[in-house]
């Protein structure tokens, strides 16, 4: 047996190890969910990236275009290439700020709002049918987990790179 092999039989492997298996599922019911989202969504001619930015719109009218990146964990170029999307469809507005002409708030518009309104029906109702025999406690205790593994992440963004 060579060095190599030794080391290899004295570690485990990654998918041994609990936690490893935890995030591979987390990872793969994110993947599966955007995979199902984007279908259940394709009638409203809609991707899973754009109702992430519709829905906050929804609930934070005139929130500016920086504030929503933060939100999204996206960058700019991305945020620049689906807002003008959006607009050329009519479904929202940029304005720049009365205080502040540098800076761009977003809202929706009546049409925005009422397909916002469509595709959260069928995000939910994904939800709910991917989620029914789930008690919620169980869900709550996911939610918990996931919003700790955000806070870490967030916080040891730079060290983690």
């Amino acid at each position: 047996m060579n060095k190599k092999q030794a080391t290899i039989e004295h570690h485990h492997f990654p998918w041994d190890h609990p936690r490893f298996r935890s995030w591979i599922a987390v990872a793969r019911a994110c993947q599966l969910m955007q995979q199902t989202l984007t279908r259940a969504l394709a009638d409203l001619d809609i991707k899973p990236p754009h109702l992430d930015i519709l829905i906050n719109l929804y609930r934070f009218e005139g929130i500016s275009q920086q504030e929503l990146a933060r939100k999204l964990l996206v960058g700019r170029s991305n945020m620049s290439m689906l807002l003008p999307q959006l607009e050329k469809r009519g479904l929202i507005e940029r304005r720049g700020d009365e205080k502040d002409k540098r800076v761009l708030r977003l809202s929706l518009t009546p049409n925005g709002r009422e397909l916002t309104e469509q595709a959260m029906e069928i995000q939910t109702v994904l939800i709910d049918k991917s989620m029914e025999g789930a008690p919620i406690e169980d869900c709550m205790i996911v939610a918990q987990s996931m919003e700790r593994l955000i806070a870490v992440l967030l916080k040891h963004e730079s060290d983690l790179a």
